[in-house]
């Protein structure tokens, strides 16, 4: 089939794990150890990926499925699924409404197409390389602001545990992003995130480390929006990367400044 009929198909297939999840939603999960948290997180995850993983697979028999979310770096060669079938996991049981389905085809290690479904909404958000980011097939466009000191901007944490380093410099970036910018917003996960600045409602995102499956949907919906992806020092971005920045290209060069300080 074309791109586009594979991209159709594939955001026709982030829609029946959105409702498996979207049934599994409400009630905040208690848990009273790390164990009862992992073991609810492996719950959505498996639920959703029980309806997702075999569309996904009869849509691309050869391609080969990335098995850990967390997983950063760069592929082997090839086809591959990257998904993430309860991204903002937390948030889901939490009984917030910041979570998502993604799938992501990559191919020699460049997304070619994207889908990120929202359940709640009933959105879904779609990029094919080349050819442009849509939300519901309406074109998205990012911000036209020239000015980080009127830019809302946004972080994200990239997972659990990070080492000291990491996160001693998550907030010194925070706080340099809250003299320089408008509004920090701070929150999980990445990609709802990088939806919005797709679509010109955040002006810039930046993070430290991260999971590809939580970047590389974002990094082809901004970049196919007209957007600028790099690092926060504004060097190429790649999923071995240490940092990301992902930035309309008006503040994008600001944006750098006041992360590299």
């Amino acid at each position: 089939m074309s791109e586009t009929d594979l991209l159709a198909q594939t955001a026709m297939a982030t829609r029946a794990p959105g409702a498996v999840l979207l049934e599994r939603f409400g009630e905040v999960v208690r848990y009273r150890t790390r164990d009862e948290l992992m073991d609810a997180l492996a719950a959505n995850d498996d639920a959703a990926l029980e309806v997702l993983r075999p569309r996904l697979a009869s849509l691309r028999p050869d391609a080969r499925w990335v098995e850990e979310e967390l997983d950063g770096g760069a592929l082997p060669p090839g086809e591959w699924w990257v998904v993430d079938p309860a991204e903002g996991n937390i948030n889901h049981l939490h009984g917030l409404p910041e979570w998502a389905v993604t799938a992501t085809l990559v191919r020699e290690n460049q997304p070619v197409l994207t889908a990120v479904h929202l359940p709640l909404t009933g959105e879904t958000y779609t990029a094919l390389a080349g050819c442009g980011a849509w939300l519901d097939g309406g074109p998205l466009r990012v911000s036209d602001t020239a000015n980080l000191g009127l830019s809302l901007v946004a972080t994200s944490q990239a997972r659990p545990d990070e080492d000291e380093a990491v996160v001693r410099r998550v907030g010194s970036s925070i706080t340099a992003m809250l003299r320089e910018a408008l509004v920090v917003r701070t929150s999980v996960p990445a990609t709802l995130h990088l939806l919005n600045v797709a679509a010109g409602r955040v002006d810039a995102f930046w993070q430290f480390e991260g999971a590809r499956a939580d970047l590389l949907p974002g990094t082809l919906l901004v970049t196919e929006a007209g957007g600028r992806i790099s690092d926060v020092e504004g060097r190429p971005w790649t999923p071995a990367s240490g940092s990301f920045l992902a930035a309309a290209p008006g503040v994008h060069a600001e944006a750098v400044a006041a992360l590299s300080r």
